[in-house]
């Protein structure tokens, strides 16, 4: 079903569900609420194990102070009742303590969302809002009072973040991804230098070059409809081993010699449904669907390698870091690792948008994986299970090497071992 669908005590639930199984906060911690047009909320209760909530818990707060359902409202009532007073465009605020942030917070420091172009759009400027006591009108008073400087994105002085929406769903999208970058930039401080982007390099994400000229899709065949089953199960996976996050994240898969399916633009990830993947076919979209930003290239992959049947392009945190920061990934730590990822070259951020078909002719079954600086990690494979499986090694290996960091230098798998592992697995 549609989340816009769900009734706000099941969106409640589906959104806390992912911000606890996804390490964003714990059994007691974290609450959310959804404004109803007569100024009721929809919020979640004190006292509840956050990772058993179910509908009935929720509970709902007339505007004169009334409230229905089995429990207490939360203790942080009183400053999402604030919130919405001072800003009242917003319909529905999440607040959590994601460790990544919590670290920000006690640090006194913002995360740059300036690392990729999709958080810096998702989340734009971030405020901060100085301590007060938990529970008390003063932390609504201070928390309001940055939201009404037009921030929808608060973070809050040794406890965690705000984050406001139109929707729930936009409201956790903002959370999610300012924790994205958090963790990221935690990461990459340890490789080397890291780069953000100027106002000049986010520009063309805006660009709507993706727009192609339709056509009117008659029938879906046996082979298509089972791809786009595949596809989804992979983008789901992605999504629940945190390869992939509601807004950023795209995959294609190759139908015929000229067609393949691909992610559309705008669409929660995990909410994903068979129906909205979208067929591109002889160089045209089908009709009223929007495929993702990035579709020129995946067209220009597909055309110069017929080998190729699967494109996915992911921002996971640790593989990210290398891409935001001046570290080298060495693939020499394990077998598997060279074997799947060989050595990862590295792409100018731009040349995504500029030439996607310099893009297409470096990548190959023979070189897998390539690195686009502070946009994403590049995998391809003959099927849709290998491209992901590439994903996922690549995260494990760029994970592995930033932990080793704290333990000592990394000493990469001897030269005559690479060229046994390149002739065993006929790698050259």
């Amino acid at each position: 079903m549609r989340f816009d669908f769900m009734h706000p005590r099941d969106q409640l639930v589906d959104v806390m569900n992912r911000i606890y199984n996804g390490g964003m906060t714990t059994l007691s911690g974290g609450n959310l609420s959804i404004k109803e047009d007569d100024n009721s909320l929809w919020i979640t209760p004190a006292a509840v194990d956050k990772g058993k909530l179910g509908p009935q818990d929720i509970m709902h707060v007339y505007a004169d102070g009334r409230s229905e359902g089995l429990h207490r409202p939360s203790s942080e009532y009183p400053f999402h009742r604030t919130i919405y007073g001072h800003r009242p465009d917003l319909k529905a605020i999440v607040h959590a303590h994601p460790p990544a942030l919590v670290s920000f917070s006690i640090a006194r420091e913002i995360p740059d969302t300036n690392i990729i172009p999709q958080a810096q759009r998702v989340c734009g400027p971030v405020g901060y809002a100085p301590y007060a006591l938990t529970g008390s009108q003063q932390l609504g008073d201070n928390i309001a009072a940055t939201f009404a400087e037009g921030f929808n994105v608060v973070l809050l002085e040794n406890h965690g973040i705000v984050s406001g929406g139109e929707s729930l769903l936009e409201a956790f999208q903002r959370l999610e991804t300012l924790d994205f970058c958090a963790r990221t930039l935690m990461q990459a401080k340890g490789l080397g230098q890291v780069q953000t982007l100027s106002e000049a390099q986010l520009a063309p994400f805006d660009m709507r070059n993706h727009q192609l000229e339709e056509f009117a899709l008659a029938n879906h065949n046996s082979r298509e409809r089972e791809v786009r089953k595949q596809l989804l199960d992979i983008i789901h996976r992605a999504y629940d081993r945190q390869l992939m996050i509601s807004t950023e994240g795209v995959a294609s898969a190759r139908i015929s010699e000229n067609s393949f399916l691909i992610t559309p633009t705008g669409f929660d990830r995990r909410n994903l449904e068979v129906q909205d993947l979208v067929l591109i076919k002889n160089g045209r979209r089908e009709r009223g669907k929007l495929p993702s930003r990035s579709v020129r290239l995946h067209q220009k992959i597909y055309e110069q390698h017929p080998d190729i049947h699967c494109v996915i392009l992911a921002q996971s945190p640790s593989a990210m870091a290398f891409a935001i920061s001046s570290g080298h990934f060495d693939t020499r730590t394990i077998p598997e690792s060279y074997i799947l990822l060989r050595g990862i070259p590295r792409i100018e951020h731009g040349a995504q948008y500029h030439a996607p078909e310099a893009i297409a002719s470096k990548v190959s079954m023979q070189v897998p994986v390539l690195m686009i600086e502070n946009d994403s990690i590049l995998v391809v494979g003959n099927n849709i299970l290998q491209a992901f499986d590439r994903l996922e090694v690549a995260e494990y290996s760029a994970r592995s090497l930033i932990d080793t960091v704290a333990i000592g230098p990394m000493v990469p798998i001897g030269a005559e071992d690479i060229v046994a592992l390149e002739d065993a697995f006929n790698l050259t």
